[in-house]
């Protein structure tokens, strides 16, 4: 097993190191083979049982337990919820299979020792100097002790099957070769010392002039036409019942009022107190208690109305009334009820009426010629009950029904191709500029100007991907593969500004082959690699797994 593995990286080296690099090396996150495609069989919830070295995918509470407990093991692993749900799967199932493996060794359970030693090395549970951290730990286990779904006794089994589990990883793991270029590259990459120059081009205050013609319009709108579909709308009448027609009708008591303004205080506050004063709870309470008896009221008088509407709701079902028939007029009459006209609304935008509510929304696309009223609905102040007339279908408009939208949308697109040419013209000005001696300031200065953009600039400090300064945004660590010593990147458009990045200066890490950074750094590649070999082998158990269950093809 082992030297198949030896001659897998031996012929596949370069491939699997390329995948390496592209990663940020983490030495505590299992690696992920390349071209896995593990959980591709996994179908959406289904009767039909599908067994997978002991769980059920069929299952919701084996499926629950699978990825409840990786979920649990990368958290504590990591220091904090780390996984994507595609990661997490992945992981999972391969945690599943190194388990099942696990048992066929006749590797036994894992010792009380043992545990307490993985412990030690766990992410979750360091101080900020890397080292185990007694008091985290004991303050972790402590919210156990309040914690309904998450036992001690289930912490305790995830971290014995982690144990199991790594020791099959160190039986399928290989040695991990590592070429000494490769370390170069890597400590490159990680311990270059950069001093970097950034300018900003601010696209807000970029105001390029835009001619705009009917056949550029009429050209755009017929190559995003799909932007300006209008999705299908429901057509309603409501009965509304506002809840401040209620409020005469509820008493509320002093013990009431009071109680209901201790179950959140700082929901009303008191306009006369000064702020940073001492807080005065009587006199807090006084100066609100109006508003609290108010909203208790209100809050009680939405309810009768909910009731109110629901009462309405049940007698049209009970009576079997047709909307608009003459006994459905004759009902709403009896109790002064008249429909209101409800603007025609998508479900994305529910009615303008009342408040653009989504729930509102979602109920009424469910209404039809089958069903054509619904059930009592909470609406901003008070409650409703809608009344189905017609869905209209999605449609196509003309551009003369939507030009003012397709007119914003061409100036909005064509200032953006007008700002990224602008960059271009910003990075060949400041690299002339800069050539010529100019500071990295002026230098970008002069590049505005010539471009007709606002620029700031700024050089940060000294820094590495190891250790970064605290303004180094992630988007300017991505330039850096990129950038040579001297020269200026091409802009990145980054929420809604233009970034170019100027490398000032680049310092190199020691390269020594004795030194303590190289042999971290190939120790380091050396367990990721050896870690991709096991994740390869437990990716190939689970894709042939899975497929011992795959329903069949119909």
């Amino acid at each position: 097993m082992i030297s198949w593995i030896q001659r897998y990286f031996q012929h596949h080296f370069r491939i699997v190191f390329g995948l390496v690099l592209l990663a940020t090396i983490v030495s505590f996150i299992i690696a992920f083979g390349p071209g896995s495609n593990v959980g591709r069989g996994i179908e959406s919830r289904a009767a039909v049982a599908r067994e997978f070295f002991g769980y059920n995918l069929g299952s919701q509470e084996d499926e629950a337990r699978l990825f409840g407990d990786a979920n649990l093991s990368a958290t504590l692993q990591v220091g904090y919820s780390s996984l994507d749900s595609a990661d997490l799967q992945n992981y999972a199932l391969q945690r599943a299979a190194a388990l099942s493996l696990a048992d066929q060794l006749h590797i036994p359970a894992a010792t009380s020792q043992e545990v307490t030693d993985y412990i030690k090395n766990l992410r979750a549970f360091s101080g900020e100097d890397g080292q185990f951290d007694a008091h985290r730990y004991e303050t972790f286990r402590d919210s156990l002790k309040t914690n309904p779904r998450l036992t001690e006794g289930t912490v305790r089994r995830v971290l014995s099957d982690d144990v199991r589990a790594d020791k099959v990883k160190k039986v399928l793991s290989g040695p991990g070769y590592v070429l000494p270029a490769d370390v170069k590259t890597q400590l490159d990459r990680a311990d270059s010392v950069w001093t970097l120059g950034v300018a900003t081009a601010d696209y807000a205050s970029y105001s390029p002039s835009i001619p705009m013609s009917d056949l550029a319009l009429a050209k755009f709108f017929e190559e995003n036409s799909f932007r300006y579909t209008i999705p299908a709308r429901v057509v309603t009448t409501a009965a509304f019942f506002p809840a401040a027609a209620y409020t005469g009708s509820v008493a509320v008591t002093d013990a009431e009022v009071n109680a209901y303004y201790a179950s959140s205080p700082g929901r009303w506050i008191n306009p006369a107190a000064k702020p940073g004063a001492k807080p005065n709870p009587a006199a807090d309470f006084a100066a609100v208690r109006s508003q609290v008896e108010a909203d208790l009221k209100l809050e009680r008088a939405q309810k009768i109305a909910t009731k109110i509407a629901s009462d309405l709701s049940f007698a049209l079902y009970e009576g079997k009334v047709a909307v608009g028939s003459p006994a459905f007029d004759a009902l709403l009459a009896a109790q002064h009820l008249t429909p209101r006209t409800v603007a025609p609304f998508t479900r994305e935008d529910g009615p303008a009426e009342f408040g653009g509510s989504p729930d509102i929304a979602t109920e009424a696309f469910k209404l039809g010629a089958d069903r054509a009223y619904s059930d009592a609905l909470p609406a901003p102040g008070g409650a409703v009950v809608l009344f189905w007339k017609e869905t209209l279908p999605p449609r196509q408009p003309l551009l003369t029904e939507v030009r003012a939208k397709v007119a914003a949308d061409y100036t909005e697109n064509e200032k953006r191709i007008r700002f990224v040419e602008a960059g271009k013209i910003l990075r060949s000005q400041l690299e002339t500029r800069l050539k010529a001696g100019d500071t990295f300031e002026k230098a970008a200065a002069a590049a505005g100007s010539a471009a007709s953009v606002k620029v700031t600039a700024k050089v940060l400090p000294p820094f590495s991907r190891r250790t970064p300064a605290k303004d180094v945004d992630t988007s300017i660590l991505g330039t850096l593969d990129r950038l040579e010593k001297g020269r200026v990147s091409d802009m990145s458009i980054v929420k809604d500004e233009g970034i170019l990045i100027y490398a000032q200066d680049k310092k190199l890490p020691d390269f020594n082959e004795t030194g303590a950074a190289y042999l971290g750094m190939r120790a380091q590649l050396a367990a990721v690699n050896a870690r991709i070999g096991a994740s390869s082998f437990l990716a190939e158990m689970v894709a042939q797994e899975l497929k011992k269950s795959e329903p069949p093809v119909k």
